[in-house]
């Protein structure tokens, strides 16, 4: 059977330590790819196709993020029920998430093939790029129903504890990945379009790992009764998923206009800007994956009505981000600009452009970690508490944040402006997250209290 882990007891440092490092692994294979893609492309089809493959990175995010939304709401429910040992509901909220994704899926697939040319054309897209773009979109786009059924599977398998499997699952699609850009590209000569096709097969195959997995595991095998629809239920995985969703969408919007105002800046600077936002996830993964771990340590315990081991797993959870934020940070302000130079290459003139732009933005991304870190915890942590909508006021926050930046501060700074919005939207975002996780935090540990007297008169 596949390994599951039960978080309400044991040391929450280790606990919390053990599951993250095979969601650090897996993350950094991800990235791998992504960034084998942006290798391949940059260095045999040159600046203007890894340009045009970058651009791609938030319209990306907008339409892929909703699958990873709603999954991660699913997942929530999921850790909660398993900690609370209460197996039917589990298995009645497994059958209901497959139900909702299906319909998810065949909206968001007509909704972004059909907005795709027109969202383009308002980003400022140059002409150089614009097609490619486009292209390589349609082909990830049309590869929607596999994305939704990777992000389910593995969200599910996480829920209960389980983040081997997604590695392993995330190690082959990275092997199948590689070996298929080297073929598309480089032997049958698909340009971007290879890369793309490479991404989707890849995802095909961990998205049928993670099945096995999930199959294997009696608690995630719902019944066939489970599968009619349950109003209940389904308002519990909408009121949990979608605000995840739409607080991704919302954040992916604030990119989409710090894209365009990145494009009006010119070729040249688009190209450096988006170079170094390849690096960006790979920069991110040490903290998204401890907070995808405080996640679900604090979904299974508050299940369990452990509100002592969450506030204890916070605690910890937050110094162990502070510290790996400042080593990423360090490591990718000494190693940025060479790590840098291996995606570009073109005439030495412009590439040394080129790798001036990439690497500013990459130091300011790097002293503003601290922060993102912190707010990958907070806001996983209340998600784990069941609560999905202070994260999505602090969507809304992050695109004021970066939007008003992106707008008003290179009037005043040129191109540094343009770099301080995103930390800015980091910076406001986190704040706001730790406030309201405490203040939740708060209100729960003194409704819990509350009950017990009259729950256990004699205690």
């Amino acid at each position: 059977m596949a390994r599951i882990k039960d978080m309400t007891s044991g040391n929450p440092v280790k606990l919390i330590l053990v599951f993250a490092l095979p969601v650090l692994a897996g993350n950094m294979l991800q990235q791998l790819y992504s960034l084998v893609d942006s290798l391949i492309i940059g260095r045999l089809l040159g600046v203007t196709a890894l340009t045009a493959v970058s651009a791609s990175g938030w319209l990306d995010w907008a339409v892929l993020s909703v699958p990873m939304g709603l999954a991660q709401g699913y997942s929530i429910l999921a850790a909660q029920c398993y900690g609370g040992k209460q197996y039917g509901e589990l298995k009645r909220a497994v059958a209901q998430s497959y139900l909702i994704s299906a319909a998810v899926t065949v909206a968001l697939e007509a909704l972004s093939q059909t907005l795709l040319r027109p969202v383009l054309t308002w980003m400022n897209s140059p002409r150089e790029t614009i097609g490619l773009t486009e292209n390589y979109l349609r082909i990830i786009y049309a590869g929607l129903p596999v994305v939704m059924c990777l992000n389910v599977f593995s969200g599910f398998l996480h829920a209960l504890g389980n983040s081997r499997t997604p590695l392993l699952a995330l190690a082959c699609s990275t092997l199948v990945n590689i070996a298929l850009d080297w073929w598309f590209v480089g032997s049958l000569g698909l340009g971007t379009d290879g890369g793309a096709y490479a991404t989707v097969i890849a995802q095909g195959v961990s998205a049928a790992i993670c099945l096995a997995a999930v199959l294997k595991i009696r608690e995630l095998r719902p019944l066939r009764t489970d599968y009619r629809p349950d109003r209940r239920v389904i308002r519990r995985l909408v009121g949990l998923g979608f605000p995840i969703a739409f607080q991704n969408l919302i954040i992916s919007l604030g990119g989409l206009v710090l894209q365009g105002v990145v494009n009006a800046f010119g070729f040249i600077f688009m190209a450096g800007y988006n170079a170094a936002s390849r690096l960006q996830g790979l920069i991110e993964i040490a903290g998204s994956s401890l907070g995808n771990a405080a996640g679900t340590f604090t979904g299974q315990n508050y299940g369990a009505g452990r509100m002592d081991r969450i506030r204890l797993g916070l605690r910890r959870s937050a110094q162990i981000a502070f510290l790996l934020a400042l080593a990423v940070g360090g490591l990718m302000a000494a190693l940025g600009r060479p790590v840098l130079s291996l995606f570009i290459r073109d005439e030495a003139e412009l590439a040394d452009r080129v790798l001036a732009i990439g690497y500013d933005f990459l130091r300011v991304m790097a002293a503003g970690l601290p922060m993102l870190y912190l707010l990958f915890v907070y806001r996983t942590t209340l998600q784990g508490l069941g609560d999905t909508v202070m994260p999505m006021i602090s969507g809304f926050l992050e695109l004021v944040l970066r939007v008003g930046a992106a707008l008003l501060l290179p009037a005043l700074m040129g191109y540094w402006g343009v770099y301080l919005a995103e930390t800015a939207a980091w910076a406001g975002a986190g704040a706001f997250l730790i406030a309201a996780c405490y203040h939740r935090l708060r209100r729960l540990t003194a409704a819990r209290e509350a009950r017990t007297p009259r729950e256990n008169p004699g205690a």
